[in-house]
């Protein structure tokens, strides 16, 4: 048992002392293959500094070896050194053995700073070096898919699929496929590749992303059923539910949409569109109260969220609940972040309440922001003549009358407030 050896099976033991007595031995010595051998080791462990130290010893008796370049600059990475490794990448000569693979390093470390083109241009240089290497195509295949150019990355994994290529380094190619058709929008054909993925491993991922995709192409059904299995395997998998709960109200399945609601909200009570989403099914199936405590919930986890209160709203008018809905636009209108279907509701409660100052205010700040909606014109229109703004609301029915020049009530309502104004 040399040094090297000797050293690793005092590392294996936990004897650091000896081990590092036996390194430095190592280190001094003028046996080139024993360090290198230690090298490699020590770098796959995780002693770095060590590794390092080892890597530059040997390029100086070995400058310009493309394999110990290679291996010093991938420590270096691991160190947090990345410009000192890509300047050493750089350095490796394009007749070295090593160059293809010192570019895929360089392209992998432009890619984590953004620097797309020139990551691509890299893998481009180390695909002309060996152009039926399936890893280069890897590469290019992940690069583009990072970079939303999901026609190229389709490309590469095809050309992997081509050669029979299904699993490199852990990543499925049928997944990446499927990843690139869904995210490039092109869903029905994602879809066999998700089904090829799972045949070749069952993954609660891959499984999750097929229903995800299949809601997405609109086969509603197929989406509830894999999502179902997805759940099955993972119960805890909080991502599910949402997606399950919405698949099934498409299909118009809504006790079993409001039980996967309520099965998503049993497992994450922090996700405020699950709470929605209950409220709204709950509602649809005749369950009032507990809909309207779903929709407290989710506004209570995000009181700015727009949706929930609309919907909220709309469940408060109808109970005549109007003082609740005052309260809910007040959150939004102290934050500054109120949408005009929520004021347009506040000054509808505003005026049930009789309370027309605040109600004339809110139509009013309203109207340079509705005044192409039709429904909101004529119900303005309506109050300012309960107000007895009559010209007001003949300004306002003359311009609801050219949007429909046929409605009889607007034309009888003009031609009266004509005579009263005129």
């Amino acid at each position: 048992m040399n040094n090297a050896e000797n050293m690793i099976a005092h590392l294996e033991k936990g004897d650091m002392a000896s081990a590092s007595a036996l390194y430095e031995k190592v280190l001094a010595s003028s046996d080139a293959e024993e360090q290198f051998m230690l090298g490699e080791q020590l770098l796959q462990l995780g002693f770095l500094d060590e590794a390092r130290q080892l890597f530059e010893k040997l390029l100086i008796s070995f400058p310009g070896e493309g394999e110990l370049s290679l291996l010093l600059a991938e420590t270096l990475v691991e160190l947090d050194r990345e410009e000192e490794a890509m300047l050493i990448l750089d350095e490796i000569d394009d007749s070295d053995p090593f160059y293809a693979r010192s570019l895929l390093v360089l392209a992998d470390l432009y890619q984590m700073q953004g620097l797309y083109e020139v990551s691509e241009q890299k893998l481009l240089l180390a695909q002309q070096a060996e152009p039926d290497e399936p890893i280069i195509k890897l590469a290019l295949g992940e690069l583009y898919l990072e970079e939303g150019k999901f026609l190229e990355a389709v490309r590469q994994y095809k050309e992997l699929e081509k050669i029979g290529m299904q699993d490199i380094a852990g990543i499925s190619i049928q997944k990446r496929l499927a990843e690139a058709y869904s995210a490039g929008g092109a869903f029905e054909e994602s879809l066999s590749h998700f089904e090829r993925a799972l045949e070749d491993k069952m993954d609660i991922d891959t499984l999750f992303m097929y229903g995800f995709t299949a809601f997405q192409a609109g086969q509603y059904k197929t989406a509830a059923i894999k999502l179902t299995e997805a759940a099955e395997l993972d119960p805890d998998y909080h991502s599910i539910y949402l997606h399950l709960a919405r698949a099934y109200e498409m299909e118009e399945e809504l006790d079993a949409a409001l039980e996967a609601a309520r099965s998503g909200i049993a497992r994450d009570t922090y996700q405020k569109e699950l709470y929605l989403i209950a409220g709204k099914l709950a509602l649809k199936t005749g369950l009032e109260e507990e809909g309207e405590s779903h929709l407290r919930q989710s506004l209570s986890l995000d009181p700015e969220y727009t949706e929930a209160a609309l919907a909220l709203n709309a469940l408060l008018m109808k109970k005549e609940e109007y003082e609740g809905v005052l309260e809910i636009a007040s959150v939004f209108r102290e934050s500054g972040s109120a949408e005009p279907l929520l004021l347009w509701d506040a000054a509808r409660a505003a005026e049930r309440l009789e309370e027309f100052k605040e109600a004339a205010e809110l139509y009013e700040y309203l109207y340079p922001v509705l005044n192409e909606n039709t429904e909101f014109l004529a119900e303005y229109g309506y109050f300012l003549l309960e107000e007895g703004n009559r010209e007001q609301a003949l300004s306002l029915f003359e311009k609801l009358l050219k949007e429909e020049p046929l409605n009889d009530e607007w034309i009888e309502l003009v031609e009266r407030l004509k005579m009263d104004v005129y």
